[in-house]
């Protein structure tokens, strides 16, 4: 070390010793500041982290494991806890004990997988995740209704342990150095399950199969399935360790009948809270039902006077994959794409003018007599107003799995919607746009599925316990 590099250091320690001790104080609360917990930009709030060891304090290598992450968290109610409760609402709530240095990641927001009292699963009110795994099994030949419930035992075993932050038995080190990150597992039956374990009389007739639509190109191999998970969380890894303990699970009680990954934009990468985009770079949910709507658990949720008593404030889940025609879609005019959808491409605002949330004045004309919103839009052919008021609750994943052998992106959206009643909502509506949908010719639908979700599972229950030992 040369002497000049000495004296400069020695001079800068001798300044900080001798510092008036207002601005002593002044770094110290730009330091408190900088290190306060802050507010996610989706309205989730990260669980408190104990503060580093003295040794560590202020490093970036400080030691969190997902254990301690949630040593201040609470069950239900807790801090970060994103829950879709019997009301259909979210419920988030700070509690802590004290956080002068509280972790601020997005990796220590929990959603609570139990909720008493007969609430819904996580992942349908679960605001939109980062990235996702769609997976259907089939049970395996000889599995029986026993099999099948030891399996849903061990599953939602799992699904607590991970999305609580734990590691399960046997765990591989995938996630160790994360939070839960918001993961979420979601458990269904598809309409082959109830054959298969002698189950047939408990099947709701709300899963029935699907109608075929003229745009249909369905590959039977990944479609339906005995079956459904799916998996969401706000970091990659934390989401494939939750699809490959579940898969290890399934080991000789159910095979893998088909896998899909999606992603969606990571929260917090917009400077405030927006609607999702589709890959067509299109505002992608704006009419959704919201859980403050007046009728939004009837829309979605089963009612206590369903035939199926345990289905009973459970939802049905249409899950299609459709690929999106890229390369023709984007030859056209921004005008062009606008007219085809009813909205404006920038903020998502309907064509007869206003905000995203400006109803859409489906009745105003143009000079020429026209409609402002073209009768072929797929805004005005999807809305409620004219499905006789039909509604389901978007929540998809985009996907991309490489490039077909034209060159052409394989790519497109993983459709997953939620309602209380499928032959009312979803096959309304796709029935209305099966017949003349402008954006119908930049689609295809590739593979499709229909599952019953029961209820979350109670403390001391798995989810599908009433229909397995009911």
């Amino acid at each position: 070390m040369s002497k000049q590099t000495s004296r400069k250091q020695s001079a800068g320690k001798q300044a900080a010793r001798t510092q008036p001790p207002g601005k002593q104080a002044a770094r110290k609360e730009t330091a408190r500041k900088e290190t306060a917990p802050q507010q996610a930009s989706d309205g989730r709030v990260p669980a408190p982290a104990p503060a580093p060891a003295p040794e560590t304090a202020g490093s970036p290598a400080t030691d969190l494991s997902r254990r301690r992450l949630l040593g201040t968290v609470g069950a239900a109610g807790a801090a970060g806890l994103v829950v879709g409760g019997a009301g259909g609402a979210f419920g988030v709530s700070a509690l802590r004990d004290e956080a002068p240095e509280a972790l601020t990641s997005i990796g220590s927001t929990r959603v609570a997988f139990r909720a008493a009292g007969g609430g819904h699963q996580a992942g349908i009110t679960t605001p939109l995740q980062a990235t996702g795994h769609l997976v259907a099994f089939d049970l395996a030949p000889g599995t029986d209704r026993k099999a099948a419930a030891a399996l849903l035992r061990r599953w939602s075993r799992t699904a607590e342990e991970l999305m609580a932050g734990r590691a399960p038995d046997a765990d591989t080190g995938v996630a160790l150095d994360a939070g839960p990150s918001s993961l979420t597992v979601t458990f269904g039956f598809g309409h082959s399950f109830f054959g298969r374990t002698g189950l047939t009389k408990r099947r709701p007739t709300e899963l029935d199969p699907l109608p075929d639509f003229s745009a249909d190109a369905l590959d039977p191999d990944r479609s339906n399935g005995d079956l459904w998970i799916q998996i969401g969380a706000d970091d990659a890894l934390v989401a494939f360790h939750a699809l490959r303990a579940l898969q290890k699970d399934a080991a000789g009680r159910a095979r893998l009948r088909w896998q899909m990954n999606g992603f969606n934009r990571t929260p917090g990468a917009t400077a405030h809270p927006m609607t999702a985009r589709n890959l067509m770079g299109q505002i992608d949910g704006t009419n959704n039902p919201k859980p403050s709507d007046r009728d939004f658990d009837e829309r979605i949720f089963v009612g206590r006077d369903a035939e199926q008593a345990w289905m009973r404030g459970g939802s049905y889940a249409v899950v299609r994959r459709i690929r999106m025609l890229l390369d023709d879609w984007e030859k056209r005019s921004r005008h062009d794409q606008e007219k085809v959808i009813g909205r404006r491409k920038d903020n998502g605002a309907p064509l007869t003018g206003g905000s995203e949330t400006t109803p859409m004045r489906l009745d105003e004309n143009r000079p020429d007599g026209l409609p402002v919103i073209p009768a072929n839009a797929h805004a005005r052919i999807a809305a409620p107003e004219s499905n006789q008021g039909a509604a389901m609750l978007r929540r998809p994943f985009s996907y991309h799995d490489g490039f077909r052998e034209d060159g052409a992106p394989d790519a497109g959206l993983l459709f997953i919607c939620w309602q209380a009643d499928p032959l009312r909502s979803f096959t309304q509506i796709q029935r209305k746009l099966d017949r003349g949908d402008a954006l119908s010719p930049f689609l295809r639908h590739e593979a499709s599925g229909l599952f019953a979700v029961p209820p979350a599972a109670e403390p001391g229950d798995y989810v599908g316990r009433p229909l397995l030992e009911g």
